[in-house]
């Protein structure tokens, strides 16, 4: 496929999806730009007082933001950064010079090791080991008994590529001790952090006590424009602001996306375990869907979602999934599935990642089992 017809393709996605009267979910990036400038001047005087100068090299409205990051995390300092992935650069090389080990244990699906092109070892001189390939977040056994010595462990909760899964709280706890055990920091990769608390039953503030340091980000669950943060010890966050200026992520102005991290906190943060709990409700409903159209072979997963967002993998075709998927979002003005891909899949298999937003609660079980039955009609 060129390039002008992936755009092609892409303006029809985002067509479709945004005049679709019901959605499980609808990503910021699915609006155009007129529609979140205007959606965010006004709204944002609800969370910062527009009156105030704008920021510049990250005072003003950022630093309200870090402060309000590290009340919530219950760590004493946080440092805004405009990528997840500078964030955790920073984060990781900085305990390096601690521990004086630059070797970080890791997840082999993390996100640092999958999507950010071997950023650790290109950029910051990290060693990366895996104490687990198996698609579950690493167990005590797992760290303990591992064979080499590592500086860091860093746990990405909860683990995208392997169907947003998370551990029970015990078995995390134990991981940490685990870790601690053998003098390693404890590093959360919590991209998605925010929506971890229906599951483990605790609040964020304790979640986040486990860890040495917590990266969070404010695009992936509360709607923001972009940025991420990195919260930890004051002598951490100190040092993580000198590493920021050195990898160039100490912008000029930022207050679009800080106000819009501040809205997320304000108004997604709170319905976020609403989102998990309905969740729950869509994936059963999608399995008794599919097992109704004879599907002869399909995937919800995990079975019982744990965050909001789960997968599904069904046997056929990504590129004839994703037209029937369009076509459905098009002609009925439903989108129930958004994109099907084959990335990590057995030949024949593709997946795709189902998301419960606030549109998505008004969904009943009966309304998604009409949706499958036809989508899996035009998918044939």
């Amino acid at each position: 496929m060129t390039e002008q017809s992936e755009q092609d393709q892409r303006r029809r996605r985002l067509a479709a999806w945004r005049a679709c009267d019901r959605v499980l979910w609808r990503s910021s990036a699915d609006r155009r730009i007129g529609e979140r400038l205007s959606a965010l001047a006004a709204d944002a005087r609800s969370v910062y007082d527009l009156d105030e100068w704008t920021d510049i090299y990250g005072n003003g409205v950022v630093g309200e933001l870090e402060q309000r990051v590290a009340e919530l995390l219950g760590f004493p300092a946080a440092v805004y950064f405009p990528t997840g992935t500078m964030a955790q650069q920073v984060a990781l090389r900085c305990w390096a010079g601690r521990t004086g080990n630059t070797t970080v244990a890791l997840h082999p699906m993390a996100h640092p090791q999958v999507h950010e092109r071997g950023a650790f070892g290109a950029l910051s001189g990290l060693r990366t080991v895996h104490p687990t390939s198996e698609p579950r977040l690493p167990t005590e056994d797992d760290v303990r008994d591992f064979e080499e010595p590592f500086g860091a462990l860093m746990l990405e909760l909860p683990l995208r590529d392997a169907g947003f899964v998370l551990p029970a709280w015990d078995e995390l706890v134990a991981v940490v001790e685990a870790a601690r055990s053998r003098d390693a920091v404890v590093h959360f990769d919590g991209a998605r952090l925010w929506e971890c608390v229906s599951h483990f039953g605790r609040p964020l503030e304790e979640i986040a006590s486990l860890a040495d340091s917590v990266y969070v980000s404010f695009y992936k669950s509360l709607d923001a424009l972009s940025g991420a943060a990195l919260a930890g010890p004051t002598d951490l966050m100190d040092e993580a602001r000198a590493w920021r200026h050195r990898y160039g992520g100490m912008l000029f102005q930022q207050y679009p996306a800080a106000l819009s991290a501040l809205l997320g906190l304000e108004r997604e943060l709170p319905r976020l375990p609403s989102y998990v709990a309905h969740a729950k409700l869509v994936a059963a409903a999608l399995r008794e869907g599919l097992a109704a159209a004879g599907v002869p072979w399909f995937r919800v997963h995990p079975g019982e979602p744990h965050t909001h967002q789960f997968q599904v993998w069904l046997a056929g075709d990504a590129e004839a999934l994703n037209e029937a998927s369009l076509t459905q979002a098009e002609e009925t003005g439903v989108t129930l599935f958004r994109r099907w891909f084959t990335e990590g899949c057995p030949p024949g298999i593709a997946v795709t990642e189902v998301t419960v937003g606030s549109e998505g609660l008004e969904w009943t079980g009966e309304d998604v089992r009409d949706a499958v039955e036809e989508f899996v009609r035009r998918a044939g």
